[in-house]
């Protein structure tokens, strides 16, 4: 039965790299387009402690960058952790040639500029998107509208997982509860048991 939980536990880590938000395949050489050009590479900017907006980029870095580097082995993305609260929160996408007409929109809602993000190089063309207080799934959004990310979708083998991964979690409770109750039945029997015995033994003395 512990096997099976750690077995579990492993399937659990793997669907959540594979699926959920940040899971999509970037445009590649092969299928870019002239308004979503091929992504080159990423990097995220933020402070280490959540508080002055940096809260929704701590998030993305955790939950979206894993899934989006599954599914994109072959494209750099890199991550700098700062100390500087009033810094910027920022997430820079590097595309090839040219930027299309989408990111450098969107990336001039918020216009930022973040020093510490690897400067482009030849045929590449940056954009820097703000991303200071807004939560992961807002960043993600933007992402996606500039990069033009074509999302992943769980096959049939992992919603199965997902659906007994599911019941699995229901029944936990109820059997986390039956297990508490017969080792706290265990206890007061043997409490109840050396009571006895000692009460047995003061009459023998």
């Amino acid at each position: 039965m512990v096997n099976l939980f750690k077995r579990l536990r492993k399937l659990q880590t793997i669907l959540n790299t594979k699926v959920g938000t940040g899971a999509a395949i970037l445009p590649s050489l092969a299928s870019a387009t002239k308004e979503f050009p091929a992504v080159t590479r990423l990097h995220l900017t933020y402070a280490r402690k959540i508080n002055q907006g940096h809260g929704g980029a701590r998030h993305f870095w955790r939950k979206c960058l894993p899934r989006l580097k599954y599914h994109n082995p072959g494209i750099p993305m890199t991550v700098t952790q700062t100390s500087d609260q009033e810094g910027p929160s920022a997430l820079t996408i590097y595309f090839a040639e040219q930027a299309g007409n989408a990111a450098k929109a969107l990336a001039a809602e918020r216009k930022v500029v973040d020093k510490l993000a690897p400067a482009p190089v030849e045929n590449e063309q940056s954009v820097v998107l703000d991303i200071k207080n807004r939560t992961y799934n807002q960043i993600w959004d933007r992402v996606q509208a500039m990069t033009g990310a074509k999302t992943v979708s769980p096959t049939g083998e992992d919603n199965q997982i997902m659906a007994k991964l599911a019941e699995i979690k229901k029944k936990s409770g109820p059997d986390r509860q039956r297990v508490q109750a017969i080792r706290q039945a265990k206890k007061d029997q043997e409490r109840m048991l050396a009571e006895a015995r000692g009460q047995v033994d003061k009459q023998v003395v």
